[in-house]
């Protein structure tokens, strides 16, 4: 594989994010054939193996490509996959990528988001050049908004009936966070 911007290798004191492996699908599978975990997403929970590894190669491809940076989400104590983070539909004129994360619901509550996003949040400002990182989610998602606003992004407006899964109509809460904004977090 391609080393480079787009596959990098980042710490934090208790994570690394790197790139993912056709070795972690089967832990990718636990996380997202979880209900719980894909409750407000706009997709259905995986349901085999190669919902997995068709993830992984759509990444690495879209990675190849620079228009995405998936990363998965390592303990460094155990080198255990907690989840995935990404910057994706990156638009390199604009100078601007959504971000997203995703963690097993084990790992709640722990901190592991806000250290994970933060560094996410810095290379995209200061290795990929990004000036506006965005966010989408459903709006009855308080614990990614709280995870959000704590990572310094700013609600700037509602999407009415934006998305339709299992026919299930929700809203979305758009979020932005700008490399002029004042940093409220002091991690990585």
């Amino acid at each position: 594989m391609s080393e480079g911007l787009f596959f990098p290798v980042i710490e934090t004191k208790r994570l690394t994010l790197r790139p993912l492996a056709a070795d972690d699908s089967e832990s990718l599978l636990d996380i997202f054939s979880s209900p719980e975990v894909m409750k407000y997403w706009n997709t259905a929970p995986w349901s085999g193996i190669q919902d997995a590894l068709d993830f992984i190669n759509v990444s690495n491809e879209s990675m190849l490509s620079e228009e995405s940076l998936v990363l998965g989400v390592y303990l460094k104590s155990t080198g255990e996959l907690v989840g995935k983070c990404m910057l994706f539909n990156h638009d390199k004129e604009s100078k601007r990528a959504e971000v997203g994360f995703g963690l097993g619901q084990h790992y709640w509550g722990k901190g592991y988001i806000n250290e994970a996003g933060e560094a996410l949040i810095q290379y995209g400002f200061n290795a990929l050049g990004l000036r506006r990182i965005e966010a989408e989610i459903d709006p009855d998602n308080h614990a990614s908004a709280k995870a959000l606003e704590k990572l310094g992004f700013t609600l700037e407006g509602v999407l009415r009936q934006r998305w339709e899964v299992n026919g299930v109509v929700s809203d979305s809460a758009l979020y932005g966070r700008l490399i002029s904004d004042p940093s409220s977090n002091s991690l990585a």
